[in-house]
């Protein structure tokens, strides 16, 4: 039987302020422990969850640029009323924890890492994965992508953002139905459309976390946050169901970018006509 490790969840929730549960699961999407409080059918949801998220997090590593070590780092989810992060565990497991919007981040991810380093003695240490481990395809770099093919229509803000910002890769503009409605200039539609496939289910995934982060009326999603050892990937709301999915490298100002990102949002309202108006051909 699997040792039940709810009490060393309690760390977090009794020593961060502001924090609200936290959930231990593996990758199959099984819940391992988990904080006082949680109904554990609610348990169950975040674990199948989270473990999805991660399957698909893997797989997007490419988009974030090539790179030998393409690790998962951790996930991010901002909704108005807090925050949801997920992080390795061992061999095989992952540790999710939220707090309110005011939550001290630093301090959550403190003590979310050092809970993991206490947990070593019970799981074994976090598997090196990228984008092949993964059944992702490799990277390729920005010429390869070229050659593959445009997606047929560039939305030239976007294209600012990525010239103006260090180390912006690119961004895709995916409708309400999943499919990509354009992209920055050179982006394949091979890439275009896996990611839309992709980053379709993580805005899922993440949408059925927002009880995990707390019960507020009116509660929205706002953000997906993937880090990799190589770079970011953000998934965004872009209004109308829509929402906006851009890369950049590690070592990119990530403020400015995902600030940028956000003010351009509006401009894209254009784009996101019904398939038979406006199509990425």
């Amino acid at each position: 039987m699997t040792t039940d490790l709810s009490w060393m969840l309690e760390d977090i929730v009794h020593n961060v302020p502001r924090a609200r549960h936290a959930v231990l699961l593996s990758a199959d999407g099984l819940p391992r422990g988990a904080t006082e409080g949680m109904d554990p059918k609610d348990v169950r949801t975040i674990s199948a969850a989270m473990a999805g998220m991660q399957s698909l997090s893997r797989a997007t590593s490419h988009f974030a640029g090539p790179g030998e070590d393409r690790q998962w780092n951790q996930t991010i989810i901002e909704f108005s009323h807090g925050w949801i992060f997920l992080i390795g565990a061992g061999q095989g497991a992952y540790l999710a924890a939220a707090a309110a919007p005011d939550v001290d981040m630093q301090q959550i991810s403190f003590r979310m890492h050092r809970l993991v380093a206490r947990l070593g003695n019970n799981l074994t240490s976090p598997p090196r994965v990228n984008a092949e481990d993964a059944g992702g395809r490799p990277g390729r770099d920005r010429s390869q992508q070229q050659a593959a093919g445009s997606t047929g229509i560039s939305i030239a803000d976007l294209d600012e953002v990525v010239a103006d910002v260090h180390g912006a890769r690119h961004a895709v503009l995916l409708g309400g139905d999943g499919l990509p409605r354009g992209a920055t200039t050179g982006m394949s539609q091979d890439l275009a459309d896996t990611i839309s496939a992709a980053m379709t289910g993580i805005h899922a995934y993440s949408r059925a976390t927002s009880q995990f982060a707390g019960v507020a009326p009116e509660a929205q999603w706002r953000q997906t946050v993937i880090e990799f050892q190589h770079g970011w990937i953000f998934l965004i709301s872009a209004g109308r169901g829509a929402f906006l999915a851009a890369a950049a490298e590690h070592d990119a100002d990530i403020e400015e970018f995902t600030t940028r990102l956000h003010e351009v949002v509006p401009r894209l309202s254009g784009y996101l006509a019904p398939r038979g108006e406006a199509s990425v051909t």
